[in-house]
This record gives C-alpha cells, sequence and structure tokens, in this order.
C-alpha cells in the first residue's frame, strides 16, 4: 500500500461504517477516487465484503495433495495373469489434506487449496474433509482426474504394487496461485508439501518473505526434495525425516548435523523424524533438541503417522511451546496416530493431545 491507502486502510480499520464521502473528506479527494482506492485495496485482498470487514489473518493455509487412498489386502498369495480375492478400504488422502483435518480437529481454523476433478473421488474427499477445513477455494478441473493412490498389499500386508494417479497437482502453478492472492494474504501461516511444482514453491518462498507471511514446506518423499526453492532464506520451518534432509544435502550426516545444515541455508527452524530414533529440533544453531521416540507395543497401520507429526508440530508452535515440547507433539500424536486403524484419528482433540502428552510424556 502506498501512503494514501495506508491512510484510508486505518480509517476504515478504526470505523468499519464510514461512509465514502467521510473518507474523502478526511483524505481530501474526491469520492470517486475513494471508490477506486477500496476496490484496489479490495483486488489485493486487504478489505473485503460489505462494510469494509477487514480480511484477518486467521486461517492455516494448508496448499498441495489431496487424494483418495485405496488399499486392497489379498486373502492368499497373488497371482499374476488371474482374479484374486481381496478386500479393501477407501480414505481421504493427501498431505495437505491430512494435515488440514489433524489440525481441524485440533480447533484450528485450517484452509485447504488443492485441485481436484469434477467426478466422484472428489465429492467423496470433499464430504469427509468439510467438517474440518475450508474448501471454498478448491478449483475443480473437467480436464482432470482427482488425484489417487492405490496399493496393493499381499497376504503378509506387505506392498506389492503402489499405483499413483497424482498428474493433476501438476495444475497447481504459480498462476493459478496468483488467482488466490486475497487468500494468501489473510492467511495466519503457509503450509506448503512437496506435491506442489518446484516453480510454485519458489514463488510462495518469495510471497510470504515479502509479505512476511510464516511458511512451512512438508517434505513428502526423497525424489521430490529437488522441488524445494534454491534460496530458502525466510522459511519459516521445514519438516521432513532423515532419509530426505540426506537426498537433499546429497550426503549422510547425523541428524543433528542435517539440523545444523538446514538452519545454515537459511531456514529458521526445522524438525527431522528419524524412525525409532526420534525426532531433532533446531530452532537456531546453539539450540538443538533430541527427542527420543515412542516404544509401542503394536503398530496398526502407519498412514498418516507423519502428517499427525507435522501438524502437531504446527498446532505447538501457534501454541508458543518451547522447541523440545513441539517436537514432544508431533512425536506423541505420531505415535497414537500409528495405533490407530484411520489416516486421522477420529479421537482427536486439543484437549485429548493434552491428555496424551501427559500420559505418554
Amino acid at each position: 500500500m502506498n501512503q494514501k491507502e495506508q491512510r484510508l486502510f486505518q480509517l476504515i480499520k478504526k470505523d468499519p461504517y464510514i461512509s465514502q464521502q467521510k473518507l474523502a473528506e478526511a483524505l481530501g479527494i474526491s469520492r470517486s477516487s475513494v471508490a477506486n482506492m477500496i476496490s484496489g485495496l479490495m483486488r489485493q485482498g486487504y478489505i473485503r465484503g460489505k462494510a469494509y470487514v477487514l480480511n484477518e489473518r486467521k486461517d492455516i493455509l494448508c496448499i498441495g495433495g489431496a487424494n483418495v487412498d485405496r488399499k486392497f489386502y489379498a486373502d492368499k498369495s497373488l497371482q499374476q495373469g488371474t482374479s484374486n480375492p481381496v478386500t479393501s478400504t477407501q480414505n481421504a488422502g493427501g498431505v495437505a489434506r491430512n494435515i488440514a483435518e489433524n489440525l481441524g480437529r485440533l480447533d484450528m481454523h485450517a484452509k485447504l487449496l488443492t485441485v481436484g476433478g469434477i467426478d466422484k473421488d472428489w465429492d467423496y474427499i470433499a464430504e469427509v474433509s468439510e467438517p474440518y477445513m475450508n474448501l471454498e477455494n478448491v478449483t475443480q478441473f473437467t480436464e482432470a482426474t482427482t488425484g489417487s493412490y492405490t496399493a496393493v498389499l499381499n497376504s503378509s500386508g506387505d506392498l506389492v504394487y503402489g499405483l499413483a494417479d497424482m498428474d493433476i497437482f501438476e495444475l497447481m502453478t504459480p498462476e493459478w496461485l496468483q488467482i488466490h492472492t486475497p487468500v494468501l494474504l489473510q492467511a495466519k501461516c503457509i503450509l506448503a508439501d512437496l506435491n506442489c511444482p518446484k516453480e510454485t514453491l519458489a514463488f510462495l518462498s518469495q510471497f510470504a518473505r515479502y509479505h512476511q507471511i510464516p511458511l512451512i514446506f512438508i517434505t513428502v518423499s526423497a525424489p521430490k526434495m529437488t522441488r524445494l526453492p534454491e534460496d530458502m532464506n525466510g522459511v519459516t520451518w521445514v519438516i521432513t525425516n532423515r532419509d530426505e534432509s540426506e537426498a537433499y544435502f546429497d550426503q549422510g550426516f547425523s541428524t543433528r548435523e542435517l539440523a545444523a545444515k538446514w538452519l545454515d541455508s537459511g531456514v529458521s527452524n526445522v524438525i527431522i523424524t528419524n524412525g525409532k530414533e526420534g525426532a531433532v529440533i533446531g530452532a537456531g544453531t546453539d539450540d538443538i533438541h533430541h527427542v527420543s521416540a515412542l516404544k509401542t507395543t503394536e503398530i496398526v497401520d502407519v498412514t498418516g503417522a507423519g502428517d499427525a507429526f507435522s501438524a502437531a508440530v504446527v498446532y505447538a508452535w501457534l501454541q508458543g511451546e518451547e522447541p523440545a515440547d513441539i517436537a514432544r507433539a508431533g512425536v506423541v500424536n505420531a505415535t497414537k496416530t500409528l495405533l490407530s486403524p484411520y489416516t486421522v484419528r477420529p479421537d482427536l482433540t486439543a484437549s485429548q493431545l493434552q491428555k496424551d502428552l501427559e500420559e505418554l510424556s
């Protein structure tokens, strides 16, 4: 905003019902000039709706994957070239979507920004997601199908085939994001997974840095680490694991050394998970902590545990917790999700997570 727009904005903030004529008199310009300035501020996302309601930054904006996860469990040994009896399950999935649902269940305002097809798969995702997140800015394309992941598991529960139909996420371009500039501007923080194209993540990095909006990158696999921007300065959080970090830095280090390298790259905060070895969190080169994993007697399903970890980290950080407590919240929520057959555990609430922390810590 220029100086005159800033003055106009402050007058509206003081009295959202002020007339355009009074604004014109206060600024010493014509009423038509005021109307044009207000239209400009609305296009930029600073104000919205009637009575010049100010856009307050309140949503955690989750950008990235939303897809249908299907699993087929073989009753007996699988045989190629013939029909095999199976049982199947279907769930809404996708990293950004799963994190948004976790945050919604934790009483946070989450908004999902993603793409889908005009098909029954998207209808299903929307039906199960709407109670926990805002979907009003999702874009549906007629020329693409909603993302899906199909897993075929043998009688021992091991993955035989994994079939990913994720081409639609390549439509999440910088041009697509620019259409949603008002949504980006009102975000409390922006969270993006690496299902987004590289150019989109670079755009987000520059946008968030310029507008001073916290930005969180969630990694999804070692091959997609090349999608991260070349310049990581200004990125608030990277939530990743050891294998992905080693792929990014192209050599092996201890988890603590990897955390230090992330911080040296310009990232403000990083957390690196390492399976049974726990997690390392860094909030500065002199502020790196290790948090142990929790022992479990039985793992029901690993699906969604990483997303549960990321969501709890973001939640605890927004609550102002100390680094070690932030990492511990992630570990606890992930552990509880491992013990659940659901991608997002249905018993998750803010109060339940607090009870879990007290119980398991």
